[in-house]
């Protein structure tokens, strides 16, 4: 024992700090960086001195060796926790958890696929992007190295029974790492005081910091340091989780407290529930992976700090939905001159697509919270909606889609009853219920609410244009003889322009100021109307014409065929003047219970 604890001396000494006959330069060097295998003899005296000083303790009764060994565990413990904190201070570009991260998720990928594959890889890597490749290869091999060394003395001063003096020299220097890197990334430590006392605009900014620095916090930052310590204490279970809770613990509390505050602000309205929806799904997006991270029971915390985020921020958005759809059947804003979209069927659209957009985060806030329909109406008339695709959400979301369209439909229904003309009524209806079925087709509402419930509402759609021509142009429809091949007089037929005159001017004038917005929708319904009354004028005209002519009655031919094309053309582009036009309905009043604008507010 007394040879091993000399040999073991000679060794330590060599590296004392204070020792005035060990040189200047073997005091500032970097044993591990400079002397790799004097390091390791390094090592190895000290693990050779700890098993001596164990052999004394129990054998020997020499108290003046087992000063000395004690003494030369003191010097070498001392050069150790400088080489520890001169490693992690000098190398934060090589443990820096994207690099350790990386690392993972490619021995990840290596131990996952054949050896062919993995060559094959590589020799692609190589050939696309060399000097790439050579230059991450290059930092992974240093971190290699770099997170070899850590182990290394870790494992000695936790072997030698130094492991608090070990653990809080790394603790200090990584926490610093963790909280320098969540300042960058504009992740800030807020009370819940202050966050209510914040203007929506500068915390809307700040949850903007936020859902950008969550994913690289999570997946590259708090995993990554986890990475780095379960390497570097191996050793030790124990001193593993305790190292890894102090260093994460304080940080990821802040990082997963902001998300409830922010669902408590005062200031939530209805524009707000994206910006809810986005914090809601970046947790949950993360939630497996922050289950893994902080899988230690002392960090049980953290996880359920995440969680009441998840919690409040579901029960916010469930709120805003509720007064979502009580403002729908509150809106007490007027008609439209012109029968056109209304502002309220534009609002409440564009606030479902985005709904439809989240329709993960959607399904969980409202797979508990089940659909309390209060309506006259059968179920079936709104229980109707099929997913197309089986790997959709949970039918729960396709039903509260299709129940809030409902509400508006229902409401939209109320104004069409404010037109004192009914034709009028319908063209309005066609109109918004044909921008609802635009708005889904061209969405992901279309696989929510699924093939049938378009087709359905298409339907209807034709069902309004259909009465709306019935009913708008009867004067004129009504004024063709029932058998269009039967002979009448000439003053007949003199009667018969007359009266068809009469009626498409009135008609012409009265609608002059109706609008159809949708180009398509626009040009079906001069197409049918031209059928309907081009068609059939052009058979009267080519058949009495001369004869009316030859009569002297020429004035009571008012239109050529292709005047009254011309005229259904100028149609619906609510240019004209209207008898009932916008002194009758003016234009839509701002609600007072919905805030009607073309699209909802939506921080994305």
């Amino acid at each position: 024992m007394e040879d091993t604890i000399r040999d073991a001396g000679t060794i330590i000494k060599r590296w004392d700090l204070d020792a005035s006959s060990s040189s200047s330069y073997n005091r500032v060097a970097n044993l591990f960086r400079d002397y790799r295998e004097e390091a390791q003899k390094f090592i190895d005296a000290v693990n050779n001195l700890q098993h001596g000083m164990h052999f004394v303790i129990k054998e020997s009764s020499s108290s003046e060796l087992l000063v000395q060994a004690q003494n030369l565990m003191q010097i070498a413990m001392k050069r150790l926790q400088k080489e520890m904190y001169t490693i992690l201070s000098g190398n934060r570009y090589f443990l820096d958890s994207e690099t350790l991260s990386t690392r993972s998720s490619r021995q990840s990928t290596r131990s996952s696929v054949s050896d062919e594959d993995n060559d094959d890889e590589e020799a692609n890597e190589i050939t696309n992007n060399d000097a790439s490749s050579t230059r991450a290869s290059e930092v992974e091999r240093v971190s290699e190295l770099v997170m070899a060394n850590l182990k290394a003395i870790a494992d000695c001063m936790i072997g030698a029974g130094y492991g608090k003096e070990c653990v809080k020299i790394y603790n200090l220097n990584r926490q610093s790492v963790i909280d320098e890197t969540l300042y960058y990334l504009g992740v800030e430590k807020l009370t819940s005081s202050q966050i209510q006392k914040m203007d929506w605009e500068i915390l809307e900014k700040k949850t903007k910091n936020w859902l950008g620095a969550v994913k690289i916090a999570v997946s590259t930052l708090f995993h990554g340091e986890k990475i780095l310590c379960d390497h570097v204490f191996s050793a030790s279970d124990a001193i593993r989780e305790t190292c890894f809770s102090e260093i994460a613990r304080e940080s990821a509390l802040t990082l997963f407290a902001f998300p409830e505050m922010v669902a408590k602000h005062k200031k939530l309205s209805l524009e707000k529930m994206f910006t809810v929806l986005d914090l809601y799904n970046s947790i949950s997006e993360l939630w497996d992976e922050i289950e893994f991270i902080f899988s230690f029971s002392s960090l049980a915390v953290v996880k359920s700090q995440a969680m009441a985020s998840l919690v409040k921020l579901g029960e916010a958005a469930r709120f805003m939905l509720s007064e979502f759809e009580s403002a729908i059947q509150k809106d007490s804003s007027k008609a439209v001159a012109g029968g056109g979209v209304h502002p309220l069927t534009r609002y409440v659209m564009n606030y479902l697509v985005f709904l439809g957009d989240y329709s993960g985060a959607f399904s969980e806030i409202i797979v508990d919270w089940p659909l309390s329909i209060q309506s006259p109406l059968p179920e079936s008339y709104f229980l109707s909606p099929t997913p197309d695709d089986d790997d959709s959400p949970s039918s729960a979301v396709s039903l509260r889609l299709a129940w809030l369209v409902l509400v508006l439909l229902c409401k939209l229904d109320g104004k069409a009853q404010l037109y004192k003309d009914v034709s009028l009524s319908y063209l309005f209806l066609a109109n918004n219920l044909n921008y609802v079925v635009s708005k889904v087709k061209k969405s992901n509402l279309k696989f929510l609410l699924g093939s049938d419930w378009l087709s359905k509402h298409e339907t209807k759609v034709k069902q309004y244009i259909s009465n709306y021509e019935r009913m708008g142009w009867s004067k004129v429809l009504t004024s063709f003889p029932e058998n269009s091949t039967a002979e009448m007089s000439l003053p007949e037929a003199r009667e018969w322009f007359i009266k068809f005159n009469s009626g498409f001017e009135e008609v012409y004038r009265l609608q002059s100021s109706w609008v159809i917005p949708d180009p398509k929708l626009r040009d079906d319904v001069k197409i049918s109307l031209a059928k309907k009354i081009v068609s059939g004028y052009r058979t009267f005209y080519e058949k009495y014409r001369e004869s009316l002519r030859s009569g002297g009655v020429k004035s009571v031919i008012r239109f050529a065929p292709d005047d009254l094309q011309n005229y259904l053309s100028d149609l619906f582009y609510g240019t004209g003047f209207s008898e009932q036009g916008t002194t009758s309905y003016g234009s839509p009043s701002p609600s007072t219970s919905i805030s009607t604008s073309s699209s909802p507010s939506h921080s994305r």
